[in-house]
């Protein structure tokens, strides 16, 4: 890799006459010159541009005319448009868009590849691509063309080894019947197009031997016909389908040489019926998300002896796990939750010593873990979770060299995690021992793991003060230690630089809130609720900018609400109820968006076994007619990302209920909670700016003055709780316009007048939502407004009204500024003789500018922000 840019001169390229192939990839190369006066003879065939970051993508295409025996040209990674002369095109990559022009394929007699993959070509494929007879290999997955498949130039292609249109907007038809010609097609990949319906019609026998096919996300309802006529498939993935029906057994019994088969996410049902003869080359087998029931043969190691990927997660398989899984010696990956399995975790396992991922959550399963389990593998990853699994965790478990992620949450475990004083080869990244029985201090140890990423012991009997080594784990993201019995304070220590959630509610930590998170740039939740803090809520909060989710509920925290929240734009729930705070609600908290966010946090793990697990499975395209071409398939499981479920969650209160929102729901959720406090003054008009809130509860405070009108603008509100108030004036009628609000509360005000109309959502309140206001009436209450009738007016002129009135207007007019003049002159005799009043005059006059100026000051913005 060099830096090359700019146009590079042939000329400098003479003296490499015997030259055939020349790599300049990851430059910045925009074009070739060949001076006139200089005829090229360049003997180049294979020329690389991958990865050039150039201005003029045609300029460089046009200038490969320079070399005029070019053969193979890499544009991967390019930015180039036109194609030339060359048995191999690729484009991949590219960024390019728009249709693919009609003219100048048909000159391109001699191409044998070309790729145009991961680009954003959309339309028809051009006809003219038909002629291509001597093409080989075809990739054009990743775009967006259309058409129907079965009338595109892609049927006439029948020299066609490689064909992928995966993740484009082809209509594809279900029978394939339009590619039974092509006798030379061994790799076809079609996932993620829209399946077209055919009409019962004689399906032709295909003539190709596939080797290789992928059609996933396709909605098929049953196997290609095609399939069972195919007998050296290596690798089928049909997962992600509508597929029905008995377990296929049969492409086993017809493809000896099978190595992949992947139907997960299907609607198979039934047992799981394996063929009569041992396969000896399937490596990996996937039945995720079927409806597969019942026990897993026994006889199951001895038909798939050398596997190494078995996943056979979110089925209905019940009984006892087979021991016979312990004679599997190749079983790396062994994932079997959420089924149905009970019993006792088998002690045979302790023979896979290949095994490094072991999933047996969401079982039946109970007894202990088996100490030969830990003994004999090199696990990496041991998924045990919600079972009931029982007994107490031995220390050899956290003396496992290998073991990078330890889930044992909602089982049975019990007593006291092991101390010790130094951890040597125990370095997890994720540790899950939530909602379960274990007691005594928390392990100081677990201060000492550098690369802690995880911890979550919630929902034990855990006791004593948070543990200062804690103050160590720099590299923590996700920390949950709620529902214990900790105590003291939380060290000022702890502010690790990557944590992004935060749980410690429902234990026992006193004393002010200290600066601990608060250099914590990342952090997105912060969960003190249900604790025994004090103090104020302190200013410096408004620093973590990070911040979705703020919850301190059920403290003992007074004063005001720092008006540094504000600075919060990205919050989404904060919950300060049930605790001491006072004075104004900030009208700041306009600034809070509530927008919707568009991803969740989780914690993933990227985790693979090998890039290439099987050297037997590569499938070549490298000499076919003695070229070279660019493109290979290697047949090989891709890394996977292994979810470590420590989500994070959030217990809030809306709708009168108290509900636990974690996963994607939480992504939707937003919500402000400041009921029962000792809130006093207006509720701001401008929380009426926020809206895309979903829930707003300011009860039990002693906020006084009217509802305001800006609510209107709270569309997406669901819950509104202003009860226990001293709130008064009328419901705004305009409120009724809210289409979403579900729960609405005004009971124990001061409110008068008629409530609005029972309409929309207002018809299903009853009188529960308003009692306690004595002046109100209209339905539901049973009190009825009484109908004042507008006495009638005579029209009368002008003339009329001046002459017959009560009033003089001309008198009033001079009265009224005879008055106006004697009590000012009045005001200026006090304030003259007297200094002191004068001094407060002024101070009162400079209060009075500086508040109206403030009022038309936030007033704008706020109408500016609106009428954007």
């Amino acid at each position: 890799m060099n830096k090359l840019k700019g146009m590079l001169n042939i000329k400098e390229l003479v003296a490499l006459n015997n030259l055939k192939e020349l790599d300049l990839s990851d430059n910045e190369v925009e074009s070739f010159v060949a001076p006139e006066d200089t005829r090229s003879s360049s003997m180049l065939e294979v020329l690389h541009l991958s990865e050039n970051n150039n201005t003029c993508g045609s300029c460089l295409v046009q200038s490969i005319k320079a070399f005029p025996l070019i053969k193979t040209l890499d544009l991967t990674f390019s930015t180039s448009i036109e194609p030339v002369t060359a048995v191999v095109l690729s484009v991949s990559f590219c960024e390019l868009n728009g249709t693919l022009p009609n003219q100048g394929w048909c000159k391109l007699k001699n191409l044998e590849e070309l790729d145009l993959s991961e680009n954003n070509f959309q339309g028809m494929l051009p006809s003219c691509l038909g002629n291509l007879s001597y093409l080989l290999v075809m990739d054009i997955s990743y775009n967006h063309f259309t058409g129907n498949i079965a009338t595109s130039p892609l049927t006439n292609l029948k020299s066609l080894e490689y064909l992928s249109f995966s993740r484009n907007n082809f209509q594809v038809p279900v029978s394939f019947g339009m590619f039974a010609n092509h006798s030379k097609l061994k790799v076809f990949l079609g996932d993620d197009n829209n399946l077209m319906p055919e009409p019962l019609l004689h399906t032709p026998t295909p003539k190709f031997q596939l080797i290789f096919l992928s059609l996933s996300y396709l909605a098929l309802k049953e196997p290609p016909y095609f399939l069972h006529h195919q007998n050296v498939l290596r690798f089928v993935d049909l997962s992600h389908n509508n597929i029905t029906g008995g377990f296929p057994s049969w492409l086993f019994m017809n493809n000896t040489q099978l190595k992949v088969l992947m139907l997960g996410y299907n609607s198979i049902s039934g047992s799981l019926q394996l063929p009569s003869q041992p396969h000896f080359n399937i490596s990996i087998l996937d039945v995720t998300m079927n409806g597969l029931l019942g026990k897993i043969p026994i006889n199951m190691s001895s038909i798939f002896p050398h596997l190494i990927y078995l996943i056979m997660s979110k089925n209905s398989f019940r009984g006892h796990i087979p021991t016979s899984f312990g004679d599997m010696k190749s079983l790396e990956y062994l994932s079997l939750p959420n089924n149905q399995f009970s019993g006792s975790i088998p002690d045979s396992f302790g023979r896979l010593s290949s095994l490094v991922h072991l999933d047996l959550s969401n079982n039946w399963l109970s007894g202990g873990i088996p100490k030969l389990l830990v003994l004999g593998c090199p696990l990496k990853f041991l998924i045990l979770s919600g079972n009931n699994l029982q007994g107490q965790v031995f220390p050899l478990l956290f003396n496992a060299k290998y073991l990078f992620a330890l889930q044992l949450g909602s089982n049975n475990f019990a007593g006291e995690i092991p101390e010790f004083s130094s951890v040597n080869s125990f370095s997890p990244w994720v540790i899950d021992m939530s909602n379960n029985h274990f007691s005594g201090k928390l392990p100081r140890w677990m201060g000492n793991i550098s690369l802690f990423g995880g911890l979550s012991l919630s929902k034990n009997h855990f006791e004593g003060p948070f543990p200062v080594e804690f103050c160590g784990l720099d590299n923590l993201y996700f920390l949950d230690l709620s529902n214990n019995n900790l105590f003291g304070s939380i060290p000022e220590c702890f502010n690790p630089s990557l944590i992004n959630h935060v749980h410690l509610s429902n234990n026992r930590f006193t004393g002010p809130l200290t600066k601990a998170f608060y250099n914590s740039s990342y952090l997105e939740t912060l969960d003190l609720t249900r604790n025994n803090l004090t103090g104020t809520i302190l200013g410096c909060i408004g620093n973590l900018l990070s911040l979705r989710i703020l919850l301190l509920k059920a403290n003992h925290f007074e004063g005001e609400i720092p008006f540094q929240l504000c600075h919060l734009n990205g919050l989404k729930i904060m919950d300060l109820s049930q605790n001491n705070l006072s004075g104004p609600i900030p009208f700041c908290l306009r600034n809070l968006t509530f927008e919707f966010e568009a991803s969740i946090s989780q914690l993933q793990i990227q985790y693979g076994i090998g890039d290439q697990y099987d050297g037997s499975m590569i499938y070549s395209l490298s000499n076919i007619g003695g070229k070279k071409l660019l493109k290979n398939y290697y047949g090989y499981m891709p890394q996977r990302n292994v979810l470590i479920e420590v989500e994070d969650w959030v217990e809030f209160t809306t709708k009168s209920m108290s509900y636990v929102y974690n996963g994607s729901i939480l992504r939707y959720m937003s919500g402000i909670d400041l009921s029962c406090n000792q809130l006093t003054g207006r509720i701001p008009p401008e929380i009426g700016c926020l809206n895309e809130i979903h829930a707003l509860n300011l009860s039990h405070n002693k906020l006084i003055g009217p509802i305001p009108s800006t609510f209107l603008n709270l569309t997406q509100i669901e819950s509104l709780d202003l009860s226990y108030n001293n709130l008064n004036g009328r419901i705004p009628p305009q409120l009724t316009e809210l289409n979403n609000l579900a729960v609405f509360f005004v009971a124990h005000n001061n409110l008068s007048g008629p409530i609005p109309d029972q309409k929309a959502q207002f018809g299903t309140f009853d009188e529960s939502s308003y009692e306690g206001n004595p002046f109100l009436c209209g339905a539901p209450l049973q009190i009825n407004c009484t109908k004042i009738e507008s006495p009638s007016v005579t029209n009368v002129s002008n003339y009329d009204r001046e002459n017959n009135g009560f009033i003089d207007m001309t008198v009033f007019y001079w009265s009224f500024v005879v008055a106006y003049v004697a009590i000012l002159m009045a005001i200026t005799a006090v304030l003259h003789i007297n200094p002191y009043w004068r001094r407060k005059w002024f101070y009162f006059i400079e209060v009075c500018i500086t508040s109206c100026y403030y009022f038309v000051l936030d007033n704008f913005c706020w109408f500016s922000k609106t009428i954007i």
